[in-house]
């Protein structure tokens, strides 16, 4: 194992669906020599990609959740995550990202920059993540990775700059021209036509490689003043150039852009000296914690093992041995045997079994240092836990997580699928914070929610393959929320007089909407805010923090169709109180019912979750899926079109989504992709909203009787 931080990198693999995020793994895997053999993704050998460990994902070819493994480059410890491409995946490359130095960004040298590269190029600069582009698929009809960069300039507002030319393109594909050695490199030798071989650049290619290069020292030469100085003078070594592009890279200004083809095994071992050489150590990258114990000050964590271990439980996996838990160590060493604690529960444990995973398989060792990423064995942790060592109170930050956005209700068919379909549903949650689930209390079912059909279509498959629970599925639900309109003024009176002492509270004020684009500390759009605007002690200090707990049990219901209220802002400027009757729970009530009093009053409306949809299919079937999506109450907010294929952006009700993929199929004989994520909520059409009034209070019928 290598102790030395400089000769070790953390790095994720990211990228559109399908770009070959698991291809490439797994060609980093076999030159690497952790794997003997390549298998495929789709492998007709039956075995499989190794990341893909799952057998769902060997069935459907795509990544379902995230897989670490670690390899040996040239003397460097390499810790990888491979990542799903699938935005219903989305917290998988959350998770990843958060724990990662440096990042391979994919992107397919025929769709170039697609919908998902745009969602993970926003997850990249939400973590500060340095990364390198590596255009694949360079052997694809239609491959053109310069179109593809300069997508990433324009779609992506990246600083993009080739460091390697293609030698040929399409099925002409035969190597690539190194522009910082300007040397050719040909993969051609060896038993599987696959080892590098070192060329002169073909004559043919030598003014366009030169152009390019000059291209590339003057967007280079901008972080160095040395390699400015050199290129004046004509003296510019491949170290100048090199310290530069890693100093661009690390200050997120510069993406170095690499090209080849995984599948075809061209341009691997290039990009993996790329990744040595321009991608940060543990050291180059500032971590900060929380200090807990000094009213949350920040704290930067040193990469140092003589020091006290910090260390982040990023991922859980339920497997059969119980239960496992992904960490990252930011400070600190850890050994088998030590004592550690759970900042959020704080909780002591002992470090148990400690291992490096390798996909689905596991190595025991026995201690791990600053930067590295293991696994721990039976410890209780929720995910995004922190860990520390007895003496500290430090609190890493944790992932962003969204919320869900479809729901569906999921009935056990007999009393044993029952009892395994509770433990499937408590690992499930425990492992995916987007995955959630609830009994209904009206309706007494067990309801899932997720980020979209495939999330929970694959969690219903889990079930039955993994815990052999059988269910019977629901409709699925959208996530409505409701909102009020105008403001509206209450006075409500509370009184109830038993034997003994009543109860009695008096609140007056207003609730009215709050401005679109009012967002609160951490960014995000204000749901509800409460304003205390009573004067000379109509109710007592005590009782406000009861009006505001009275108005938060109130919006989590609305009338209309039985979802949240939001962006409400509830304001108190009077009440009354009797020194006897009054109480916390009657001011709670009093708000409530203030709340629901004058709710018709303030014009409440459905809002629905409007997805953003990206279409892509062969440029024939444009007007297919036009229609397709106009049928769907939705909104076309752009097209572009590419050699013979269009792209449509588009805004679209969730509700009208369902069962889209096979329409799509369909439509274009089943040329054509999609892929959609959550935009906003906007408001529900008039008669969309009639219908849903009448579902509810049907349903809310049926229930009484």
């Amino acid at each position: 194992m290598i102790n030395d931080m400089n000769l070790m990198r953390n790095i994720g693999i990211s990228a559109h669906i399908d770009s070959g995020k698991t291809t490439l793994s797994e060609r980093i895997l076999y030159y690497c020599n952790k794997i003997h053999a390549i298998h495929e993704v789709r492998g007709k050998d039956g075995v499989g990609a190794t990341m893909d460990s799952m057998e769902l994902e060997r069935e459907r070819g795509i990544t379902i959740a995230s897989a670490a493994t670690n390899v040996t480059w040239k003397g460097h410890e390499i810790n990888i995550i491979d990542t799903p491409g699938h935005v219903d995946f989305t917290i998988e490359v959350e998770r990843s990202l958060r724990v990662l130095d440096g990042a391979i960004m994919i992107l397919c040298a025929v769709a170039g920059v697609q919908s998902q590269s745009i969602t993970v190029d926003r997850q990249m600069k939400r973590y500060n993540i340095p990364r390198i582009a590596f255009i694949n698929k360079c052997d694809r009809t239609g491959a053109n990775p310069y179109r593809v960069r300069l997508q990433l300039i324009d779609k992506l507002g990246l600083n993009a700059v080739f460091l390697e030319i293609p030698i040929g393109l399409e099925d002409k594909l035969q190597g690539v021209v190194d522009l910082v050695r300007m040397k050719a490199y040909y993969f051609d030798e060896g038993p599987n036509m696959d080892q590098q071989r070192e060329a002169e650049i073909p004559a043919d290619l030598l003014a366009e490689a030169q152009a390019k290069r000059e291209e590339m020292l003057d967007s280079v030469s901008l972080f160095s003043d040395e390699l400015m100085e050199a290129m004046l003078e004509d003296r510019v070594t491949e170290d100048l150039i090199v310290d530069a592009v890693r100093k661009g890279t690390l200050a997120l200004e510069l993406v170095p852009v690499f090209v080849g083809s995984a599948y075809k095994n061209k341009g691997i071992q290039p990009l993996l000296d790329g990744v040595l050489a321009y991608l940060p150590k543990p050291t180059d990258v500032v971590n900060k914690a929380l200090d807990l114990d000094k009213k949350e000050a920040e704290v930067i964590l040193e990469s140092d093992e003589s020091k006290p271990p910090v260390i982040l439980g990023f991922k859980l996996e339920d497997g059969q041995y119980g239960q496992l838990t992904y960490i990252r160590i930011y400070q600190g060493k850890i050994r088998k045997g030590d004592e550690l604690v759970n900042t959020r529960t704080r909780r002591k444990f002992k470090v148990g079994r400690l291992i490096k995973m390798h996909a689905a398989s596991m190595e025991d060792i026995d201690e791990a240092g600053c930067g590295e990423i293991a696994a721990l064995f039976g410890i209780d942790c929720a995910s995004g836990d922190t860990f520390c060592h007895p003496s500290l109170n430090y609190s890493l930050s944790s992932m962003y997580v969204p919320n869900p956005v479809i729901s569906l209700a999921i009935k056990p068919v007999d009393k044993k699928a029952a009892d395994n379909m509770a433990k499937a549903l408590n690992r499930f949650t425990k492992e995916d914070p987007t995955f959630q689930t609830y009994v209904d209390p009206e309706s007494n079912q067990t309801i899932i929610k997720g980020m979209g059909e495939l999330h929970l279509e694959v969690y219903i498959e889990r079930m039955k393959r993994e815990y052999k629970a059988e269910v019977e599925i629901g409709q699925p639900e959208v996530a409505y929320r409701e909102a009020i309109s105008q403001r509206a003024e209450f006075n409500y009176t509370h009184k109830k007089q038993t034997g003994g002492s009543g109860q009695y509270a008096r609140v007056a004020g207003y609730i009215e909407p709050i401005a679109e684009g009012e967002t609160n500390e951490k960014g995000e759009p204000k749901d509800y805010e409460f304003v205390n605007e009573v004067k000379g002690g109509s109710i007592p200090t005590e009782y406000i923090p009861s009006c505001d707990k009275g108005f938060q049990t109130a919006i989590k219901k609305g009338t209309q169709v039985g979802f949240p209220v939001v962006g409400v802002r509830a304001l108190v400027n009077d009440g009354a109180w009797h020194p006897v009757d009054s109480s916390d729970m009657a001011f709670q009530t009093a708000a409530l019912g203030a709340f629901r009093e004058v709710y018709d009053k303030a014009k409440p409306i459905i809002l629905e979750p409007i997805m953003k949809v990206s279409v892509e299919g062969p440029t024939e079937f444009q007007g297919n899926i036009f229609g397709s999506i106009n049928q769907r109450r939705g909104v076309i907010i752009s097209s572009s079109e590419d050699n013979n294929n269009c792209q449509v952006e588009a805004e679209v009700p969730l509700s009208e989504m369902f069962g889209y993929s096979t329409v799509l199929r369909s439509l274009t004989q089943g040329k054509a992709e999609f892929a959609m994520e959550v935009a906003k909520y906007g408001r529900v059409p008039q008669g969309v909203s009639e219908e849903l009034k009448k579902k509810y209070q049907e349903k809310r019928k049926a229930e009484q009787k």
